[in-house]
């Protein structure tokens, strides 16, 4: 099993990445999905964050709100690592078991979904790494206009991550969203063109019968 490490800073295009790899075949274990089974109601990072932060963080129906959760810690490095230090150990602890059911059910690529891969240091833990990249003015006008965020609650949780310069020096594959669909598609296939092969060359051959 080849054991892909996918990242890239807010509105890079990462998910769209990840979907077009599903396509081909990948498995993909989605950090955003993990981090919000480690906050349903009724879990104990749930509980720290209302301890932390008091019931506002909630929505009326007790789930978290993360906007609201969101304005609170992005601007503050030190309640942002506050946040991080409740939910990164749990998601952790899921990406494990799926990655541990992928490789019981004898997955040929899985790829983990990641957006603060470097930034926690686990780059270690993968086969390859797969970074995608877009301009930082791209990614700002996404989040403002494709996602509705204030322009300085955006420019506040771009700069919370590495920047890009330092991760693609670090990446062994770079996919560049800056043009068009059919652009990034493209480049996608020739990234799984060479993952494909990876994987391939990890299989021990068939025995004859």
């Amino acid at each position: 099993m080849l054991l892909v490490g996918l990242t890239g800073n807010i509105a890079s295009g990462k998910s769209t990445v990840a979907r077009r790899l599903v396509a081909h075949g990948a498995t993909l274990v989605d950090a955003d999905l993990l981090a919000r089974q480690a906050v349903r109601p009724g879990t104990p990072a749930l509980d720290r964050i209302v301890a932390r932060w008091g019931p506002a963080v909630l929505a009326p129906d007790g789930v978290l709100d993360r906007g609201e959760l969101r304005a609170l810690v992005f601007q503050h490095d030190d309640e942002l690592e506050a946040l991080n230090a409740i939910v990164h150990p749990e998601v952790g602890r899921l990406r494990d078991l799926a990655v541990a059911e992928a490789r019981a059910r004898g997955d040929r690529v899985v790829v983990c979904d990641i957006p603060l891969l470097f930034e926690k240091d686990l780059a270690g833990e993968f086969d390859c790494i797969v970074l995608v990249d877009a301009p930082r003015t791209v990614r700002l006008e996404r989040l403002v206009h494709d996602r509705g965020l204030r322009e300085p609650e955006a420019m506040a949780m771009i700069a919370a991550q590495m920047p890009a310069e330092l991760k693609r020096a670090r990446a062994d594959y770079v996919v560049d969203n800056d043009g068009s669909r059919a652009a990034l598609e493209a480049r996608v296939d020739a990234v799984w063109a060479e993952l494909a092969a990876r994987a391939d060359s990890l299989t021990p051959p068939a025995r004859p019968a």
